[in-house]
């Protein structure tokens, strides 16, 4: 099969010839109709996320078509044809966290595409049906960016939504990839006012088509006055920073309120000191991984009720090169989707 290889960290990909997995017991093999190109696998393939073997197939936001089961895999809700997505936090699915629900929180850390080989090609093999979603009705190409860009600010989302009454406002920094979905969930999921921060006119443009009640370019000289004054004369009641560089952290721990929640999604590896004194009183932080399977099929209910918006650009699998060089100088509007 066709696939996508990352053979040195800073280097591009190269499109080569692999063997066509082949599925063992209780896996099941997908011939891939898209997958998303996520800013996650930037970092891996600059080399700033270590932990990765290569070469390597990356690739974890994924849907397709079952093409072969594996012995014991069939029988399982689950026909050859089938149109799933893929959830790509493949836990060891006996700890207490997988058991629970979140595989994504297992300390195995198999994910799709991080550890195991993932869909930048034409097939991927899939350990369990469990991981598997139907797309009910969805094109594939446009349900895998679901499966990550909608699912982590989903799971990140919810968290605040006790902290997003009637009256009160959150403040959204990054409205790229993941931040266009965290706008919408924001309006659908509570009452709060949305404030987006975004430097790109493009991406707050559509935050506001897409929702958002305020969208300020954070690069305006009375950028953080105009922020505060927005959120209201309480403080943000929630920030959630889609970036995560030191400057974004900075001006989010700078907008929240009392008893504020800071969620942190962006990988960038920025960080803010953190003191008695240098956040509002009782202001909490914490961070979101992914979210879970559960989760996932509510993201999928929501884009089958239409109220979901996808805002995808298509690229041929060949093309990778170019979308991680467009994903790196922030030049893709939406998410990208690699097909093969």
């Amino acid at each position: 099969m066709k696939a996508a290889r990352l053979h040195t960290f800073g280097a591009e990909f190269v499109i080569e010839e692999v063997p066509t997995p082949v599925p063992g017991p209780g896996q099941v093999l997908i011939r891939i109709a898209g997958a998303g190109a996520c800013h996650s696998d930037l970092h891996i393939a600059s080399g700033e996320t270590q932990g990765i073997a290569l070469p390597h197939t990356l690739g974890h936001e994924n849907a397709g078509w079952v093409e072969t089961f594996g012995h014991g895999a069939e029988g399982q809700g689950l026909e050859v044809g089938d149109a799933v997505v893929v959830f790509g936090g493949w836990g060891c699915g006996h700890c207490s966290f997988c058991l629970g629900g979140k595989e994504q929180m297992c300390d195995t850390f198999l994910w799709g595409g991080m550890g195991p080989e993932g869909g930048y090609a034409e097939y991927l093999l899939v350990p369990s049906t469990r991981h598997l979603l139907p797309t009910g009705g969805l094109d594939p190409v446009l349900a895998a960016p679901l499966t990550d860009a909608a699912l982590t600010p989903y799971a990140a989302v919810k968290k605040t939504l006790p902290h997003l009454t009637a009256g009160r406002s959150a403040v959204l920094i990054g409205a790229g990839g993941l931040g266009q979905y965290g706008v919408q969930f924001l309006k659908l999921l509570s009452p709060a006012k949305v404030v987006v921060v975004e430097s790109d006119p493009g991406k707050r443009a559509l935050a506001q088509t897409l929702g958002a009640d305020v969208a300020i370019d954070p690069l305006r000289e009375n950028a953080l006055a105009e922020i505060q004054e927005e959120s209201g004369k309480n403080g943000a009641a929630v920030v959630l920073d889609f970036v995560g560089v030191d400057s974004t952290m900075t001006l989010g721990s700078a907008v929240l309120g009392r008893g504020g929640l800071f969620v942190l999604v962006g990988l960038a590896g920025g960080s803010v000191p953190f003191s008695f004194l240098g956040l509002a009183p009782e202001a909490m932080l914490t961070s979101s991984n992914w979210g879970s399977r559960n989760e996932l099929a509510e993201v999928l209910a929501l884009a089958r009720s239409g109220d979901l918006v996808s805002t995808i650009e298509q690229f041929p699998l060949s093309e990778i090169n170019e979308v991680f060089d467009r994903l790196g100088r922030g030049r893709i509007n939406g998410r990208a989707v690699l097909v093969p």
